[in-house]
């Protein structure tokens, strides 16, 4: 669900701003906030900068697996000497 230009204002106006001094201060405690789901926002002069929020874990890759299409392919008798005529 997508929110409007009225929403998102309202939305970032409840979230909390910090100005960068305070942000370098409180580097720690921040981020661990936003890895929790309160993102902040970062200011200058009261003006806002950046927004934090925490980036969502990928799934690892799947691991490869030795041998997955053993008994689908079939190599000619003569692969070795493909080439050599």
């Amino acid at each position: 669900m997508a929110l409007n230009q009225t929403d998102l204002v309202y939305k970032i106006s409840r979230m909390e701003t910090v100005n960068i001094h305070e942000a370098k201060t409180h580097l720690s405690r921040l981020v661990d906030q936003a890895a929790h789901g309160r993102p902040f926002i970062i200011a200058r002069a009261g003006k806002p900068l950046v927004k934090v929020v925490a980036i969502e874990a990928h799934e690892p890759a799947a691991v490869r697996r030795t041998g997955f299409l053993q008994g689908e392919l079939q190599v000619p008798d003569d692969f070795d000497r493909m080439g050599h005529d």
